[in-house]
């Protein structure tokens, strides 16, 4: 009998990940067979919050803070060593520029120095991809909704690297129109989060607020039509009247909910998928779980939701789909810029 020892199991072989596009600052490590084995993300939101909003600046150099740290500690997790790594990778767009650049910069420089590759990931596409985690996987053919606070878009996914845009917002994206809602109505930021609680004790039929595109043919989004219809209703209304504020949150939430679930719905039956996956900060909502939920169910649609903790900015889904790139024998060269306003489709 030989002694040649086996080779080492696949799985051991993992690769790295950083998601720094907006004010999260993420790493990951995932093994080549998709398993995420550690992550963590070090928050902003509470210094962000005391603006109203994203400072890019405050940001990026919060960046710098907690990258290093990130890194130790996901590999501590894992119980790896960088050396442990086939590859490393990182968010690259869409973006802030002055936070894509900490992420990619680390992991360029943790890849020069491990001579191991560089893989430039796009963040729709972590999002996109996020549903085939936790043993939901392989990436099948299905038709997504994608919806965060910087986008709402309907996806036909065919396999890994093929993707066809079924529609998009020509506005706000739901999430954006969450939080401005939220801000007009003195929410703390984020205001999705604070819609969502105070909407489950409302009446989600006290005020009729438009649905636009809602005609059972398009696929696009507007958002700001909503927008605009509670910004005239607040002089008429006492918000410090617990009801009333509740009855709005509802109603709001109600609007956007309903032009979601049903474009998804047809987005599927127009492209003859019977798989739809959701993804994206909105989708933590938990009015919108239910809901589609519900609505697929009654149209014997497979659904799969992304996991919450993998629904915000997070390094795991960047991990993931880098891994699925490099399985198939993609890389990225390492002169590869960041790129603000990149495209999930060309």
């Amino acid at each position: 009998m030989s002694s040649t020892e086996p080779p080492e199991p696949r799985s051991q072989h993992c690769l790295l990940a950083l998601e720094s596009s907006c004010d999260e600052t993420a790493a990951a490590v995932c093994t080549l067979d998709g398993e995420l084995i550690s992550s963590r993300i070090a928050s902003q939101i509470d210094i962000h919050r005391q603006y109203g909003g994203v400072v890019p600046e405050v940001a990026s150099r919060n960046h710098i803070l907690h990258a290093r740290a990130l890194v130790e500690q996901v590999l501590a997790d894992a119980g790896k060593e960088l050396g442990d790594m086939a590859a490393f990778a990182a968010t690259s767009g869409p973006g802030l520029v002055s936070s894509l650049l900490i992420g990619t910069s680390m992991a360029k420089a943790l890849a020069v120095a491990e001579n191991k590759p560089f893989l430039a990931v796009n963040h729709m596409e972590g999002h996109l991809l996020s549903p085939f985690m936790n043993g939901n996987g392989p990436v099948r053919p299905s038709v997504a909704l994608i919806v965060s606070g910087g986008h709402t878009m309907l996806v036909h996914v065919r396999e890994t690297g093929r993707y066809e845009l079924l529609g998009r917002t020509r506005d706000d994206a739901a999430g954006e129109a969450f939080d401005k809602v939220a801000k007009m109505i003195g929410l703390p930021y984020p205001g999705g989060p604070e819609i969502d609680k105070l909407a489950r004790q409302g009446d989600p039929a006290a005020f009729a607020f438009p649905r636009s595109f809602l005609d059972g043919t398009s696929l696009e989004f507007s958002f700001s039509g909503l927008k605009t219809a509670v910004l005239y209703e607040l002089p008429k209304l006492d918000l410090q009247n617990e009801q009333t504020l509740t009855n709005l949150c509802a109603s709001v939430q109600a609007a956007i909910i309903e032009v979601l679930v049903e474009k998804l719905v047809l987005a599927a039956k127009r492209s003859r998928e019977t798989l739809v996956t959701v993804s994206g900060g909105v989708s933590c909502n938990r009015g919108l779980r239910e809901a589609l939920t519900a609505r697929c169910g009654k149209e014997g649609l497979q659904l799969l939701l992304a996991r919450p903790d993998l629904c915000t900015d997070n390094a795991g889904m960047i991990a993931f789909a880098a891994v699925q790139r490099f399985n198939a024998g993609h890389t990225s060269p390492l002169e590869a810029d960041v790129n603000p306003n990149l495209s999930l489709v060309d």
